[in-house]
């Protein structure tokens, strides 16, 4: 068997680890549903490469307003990998202890908000503390992690805790321990990471499971959509109207700081 059909063959099975998942999915649906059906926002963070899940959730085709995108270049600004901004530094920030606070201090969270927090591992401080942050200010929180990963790695938080110690809900990409699935003959090292593949698995299944609820309460999401799908004007009036109310929701998280 190839490589690529083995890393195929993988990723089915990543396919089923969250199929297997589908109940915590409907939780965490409901909690996000709830959420923005009362006009708050969910707020979504992951450092490093969990970013990359951070804008599948929004903006992007095929998503809609009530998530909060928290990235912050420094822990995720990968493309120079060296020099000015290289990773050696996001990666050295990422485990700094208070980041997750400051960065905390910009939002006036409100009573009923939830946050997504993702990171493969659950062990660096900065999406820990992030966890943890939210919690201590009543903001229910649902974890993305990989379970066997975390339970192999060791955690940089002061108290020895992970993500999932901070999580009202706990989802497994299914990536295995190093995340890499695919071993190569005379290659000591594996290659071709599946937490991505998992993890948008996840916040794609969740975002479904939104829309539905948000359908049936009367509240139809403005969803983003191709001109492919509906025609240039349509879209371009859906993309205006999304950002609008985004614009509207994330207002209030602004307003009250410092007051």
């Amino acid at each position: 068997m190839t490589p690529a059909l083995q890393y195929l063959d993988a990723s089915q099975g990543l396919l089923n680890r969250v199929r297997d998942q589908l109940p915590l999915i409907q939780k965490a649906a409901d909690m996000f549903a709830q959420t923005i059906l009362a006009g708050q926002m969910v707020h979504v963070f992951g450092s490093g490469h969990s970013r990359i899940l951070v804008e599948e959730m929004w903006p992007r085709y095929g998503s809609f307003p009530g998530f909060n995108p928290i990235v912050e270049l420094s822990l995720t600004f990968h493309n120079l990998v060296v020099g000015a901004n290289g990773q050696r530094q996001a990666m050295f920030l990422e485990n700094v202890s208070g980041l997750a606070n400051r960065i905390l201090r910009n939002f006036d969270l409100k009573p009923g908000d939830s946050a997504l927090v993702i990171s493969s591992s659950g062990c660096n401080v900065v999406p820990v503390e992030m966890a943890e942050e939210f919690q201590k200010r009543g903001v229910k929180v649902v974890g993305i992690i990989s379970t066997v990963h975390s339970q192999a790695s060791t955690s940089r938080h002061r108290e020895g805790k992970k993500l999932q110690d901070f999580s009202d809900i706990v989802l497994d990409t299914g990536a295995p321990v190093g995340d890499a699935m695919i071993k190569i003959e005379n290659l000591d090292t594996p290659v071709a990471p599946g937490s991505t593949v998992g993890g948008c698995l996840l916040v794609n299944a969740i975002k479904a499971e939104v829309a539905d609820r948000l359908t049936k309460a009367g509240q139809p999401p403005k969803v983003l959509t191709a001109g492919a799908v509906v025609g240039a004007a349509k879209a371009t009036e859906l993309f205006e109207a999304a950002y609008d109310e985004h614009a509207r929701r994330i207002a209030p998280y602004y307003a009250g700081l410092g007051a």
